[in-house]
C-alpha cells in the first residue's frame, strides 16, 4: 500500500469531520454524556427502598420494628398510613415499592410465643427491582426472627443454640457489590460502535450520494488505501474517547483498571478495527446514508448495548439468543474488560477472546475488500 495515497485519503476525511457538526457531536459530545448518564443515573444495586407503613399494633415492639427497618441501609421509611385503604391508593399511585402492615395484636402474639404475622405488599411492576427487595425484606426478617428466637431461649434458661453450618462469605474482585464497576467499563464498547461503526458506516455511502465516488474509481488508488485512509481519522477519534471515559471513570466513579494498560489498548485496537470494518462494510453494501445508519443502530449499537452480557445476562435469555451473542464482538470485549478492570487477568486467561476479536477483524476486513472491489474500485 503507498502511504502517500492513504495520508491523502485520510486527510480529506479529516477535513470533512470538522466541517460536520453532526460528526463531531456523535464523536465527542455523545460518549461523554453517555459516561455521565450511565455512571450516575444507572445502578442496578438497591439501596433505600421507598417503605411506608401501616401499624395497627402501636407498640413500643411494632415502633422499635419499624426503626430497625428505617435504620437498614436498604430501606428508608418514607410514610406511616392509616389504614390498609391508604396503603392500597399509595401502591396504585406507584409512591412506594413496600408496604408493612402490621396487624392489630401484633406484640401479644409475639410474647405469647404464638405465630404473629407481617403483610408485606410489594409493588411487582418492575421485576427486577421488585424481586431483589423481596429478597432484602425477606433477609431482614429473618435476621429478626433469629433475634427473638434466642430472647425466647434466654427466657427459658436453655443454652444458645449454635447453627450447625456458618457460611463465611467473601466477595472477589468487586467487593463492595458496585454495579458502577461493572457498567462504566462496559459502556466503553458501546462509545466504541457508536464512534467506530455508526460514523464509518457513513463515509462511503456519503461518496455515492455526493456523486464523487465515480471520480474516486478513476484515481490511482487501491481499495484498501482507501478504506484505510477513511478509516483513520476515525480510529483516532475513538481511542480518543476509549482514554477519555477510562480517565473519567477513574476520577469520577473510582473505577480503576486492575490489569495492564498496554492489554487494554491491545483489546480496544482489535474491537476498534472490528466496529471500523462493519461499519465500512455497511457502508459499502447499502450506499445510502439513511439505509446505513438505521442499519449500524440495529447490527452494532443495540446488539452491544442489549446481548453483550452488559445490561442484561446472557444466560437468562434464550436459548437462540445466547446463540445470536456469539457473533457480537462486544460479548468478548466486555469478556476482557471484566478481566481486566474486576479480576486483574492478564492475556494467559482471556486470549481466546482476543484470538476471536482478531478472527473477526480478519474476516470483515476481507469481505469489505471484496465486496468493495466488486464495485469497480
Amino acid at each position: 500500500m503507498r502511504i502517500a495515497n492513504i495520508q491523502a485519503t485520510a486527510r480529506k476525511e479529516y477535513y470533512h469531520l470538522i466541517r460536520d457538526f453532526r460528526s463531531l457531536y456523535l464523536a465527542f459530545i455523545l460518549p461523554l454524556v453517555l459516561i455521565l448518564l450511565f455512571g450516575y443515573a444507572l445502578s442496578l444495586d438497591v439501596e433505600d427502598v421507598g417503605v411506608m407503613v401501616v401499624d395497627h399494633d402501636k407498640t413500643s415492639s411494632s415502633r422499635d420494628f419499624i426503626r430497625q427497618v428505617d435504620a437498614s441501609p436498604y430501606f428508608n421509611v418514607i410514610a406511616h398510613l392509616p389504614d390498609d385503604d391508604a396503603a392500597v391508593k399509595e401502591l396504585d399511585r406507584g409512591s412506594t415499592t413496600i408496604v408493612l402492615v402490621i396487624p392489630p395484636g401484633w406484640t401479644a402474639d409475639i410474647r405469647a410465643d404464638r405465630k404473629a404475622q407481617l403483610q408485606v405488599l410489594l409493588d411487582g411492576s418492575d421485576p427486577n427491582f421488585a424481586s431483589l427487595s423481596r429478597g432484602y425484606i425477606t433477609a431482614f426478617i429473618e435476621r429478626y426472627n433469629n433475634r427473638l428466637f434466642v430472647d425466647f431461649l434466654n427466657r427459658q434458661g436453655s443454652v444458645r443454640a449454635k447453627p450447625p453450618v456458618e457460611g463465611r462469605i467473601r466477595v472477589w474482585f468487586n467487593e463492595d457489590l458496585e454495579s458502577r464497576k461493572f457498567i462504566v467499563p462496559g459502556i466503553i464498547a458501546v462509545i466504541i460502535m457508536i464512534v467506530g461503526a455508526m460514523l464509518t458506516s457513513l463515509v462511503i455511502a456519503r461518496e455515492y450520494e455526493n456523486g464523487t465516488m465515480e471520480t474516486i474509481k478513476s484515481l490511482p488508488i487501491r481499495a484498501e488505501e482507501f478504506l484505510t485512509g477513511k478509516a483513520i481519522p476515525y480510529f483516532f477519534i475513538a481511542m480518543t474517547d476509549v482514554f477519555v471515559a477510562m480517565l473519567m471513570g477513574q476520577f469520577l466513579f473510582g473505577v480503576v483498571l486492575k490489569s495492564s494498560f498496554w492489554l487494554m489498548v491491545l483489546a480496544t485496537t482489535l474491537y476498534l478495527c472490528v466496529a471500523l470494518g462493519l461499519g465500512l462494510l455497511i457502508s459499502v453494501v447499502t450506499k445510502s446514508q439513511l439505509v446505513a445508519n438505521q442499519i449500524a443502530i440495529l447490527v452494532t449499537y443495540l446488539p452491544s448495548l442489549l446481548l453483550s452480557d452488559f445490561v442484561f445476562p446472557v444466560a437468562n435469555m434464550p436459548k437462540f439468543i445466547q446463540l445470536v451473542t456469539y457473533i457480537v464482538p462486544a460479548t468478548y470485549y466486555i469478556d476482557i474488560l471484566n478481566g481486566l478492570y474486576l479480576r486483574g487477568l492478564g492475556l494467559t486467561v482471556l486470549w481466546q477472546s482476543y484470538a476471536v476479536l482478531l478472527a473477526m477483524y480478519a474476516v470483515l476486513a476481507a469481505l469489505t475488500l471484496i465486496v468493495f472491489r466488486r464495485e469497480g474500485m
